[in-house]
């Protein structure tokens, strides 16, 4: 079975359209200086465009006329593009970071524990606290209960429980988020 013949996907262009691509036969003007015009016809937007040596650019075209506005398209991409970066570089990604425990754990490793999960909180991460059951753990699984309830007591004043303790098969889980989070 012979497979169609593909064709080359047409290349999308990316960011505003400017001066020809412009399809509507009015536009509401704004000029360089940031002056208002109103509706304006296209030909007249791009000939005032051309006469500043600069080019026509569609800011808005969802409004009806579409906003354009006479810029240099250069560097209203190139801000554009900054503005981006900087806003890519300012979010944070928050991560789930997972703490295993076990029913019978003892103070210190507890302790070790709870150290962690306040600097992952500190962090801006959540955290997944899994209790593992082995073998005839399982019987006292009210032990588990106990200790995750303990977590959460001890993490209340920085965190806020996002998924209650729940039994999954062998293991107890719970998620806890840092309190200045919005989920």
């Amino acid at each position: 079975m012979r497979r169609p013949h593909r064709t080359a996907a047409i290349p999308q262009k990316s960011g505003p359209r400017a001066n020809q691509e412009i399809s509507a036969p009015e536009v509401r003007l704004i000029d360089e200086h940031g002056d208002n015009h109103g509706s304006v016809p296209l030909e007249a937007a791009l000939e005032m465009a051309l006469d500043a040596g600069l080019d026509l650019v569609e800011i808005s075209p969802a409004h009806r006329p579409p906003i354009c506005k006479i810029l240099d398209l250069g560097k209203y991409k190139y801000a554009a593009q900054k503005k981006a970066a900087e806003a890519r570089k300012k979010q944070k990604t928050i991560e789930v970071k997972e703490i295993k425990m076990r029913p019978n754990i003892d103070t210190h490793d507890y302790d070790v524990k709870m150290r962690s999960v306040r600097r992952f909180f500190e962090d801006g991460d959540k955290v997944k606290v899994t209790l593992r059951f082995r073998g005839r753990e399982m019987m006292h699984i009210n032990l588990g209960m106990d200790l995750l309830q303990k977590v959460k007591g001890d993490t209340e004043e920085i965190a806020k429980v996002e998924s209650e303790p729940k039994l999954e098969g062998r293991q107890m889980m719970m998620v806890l988020a840092p309190k200045g989070h919005v989920s």
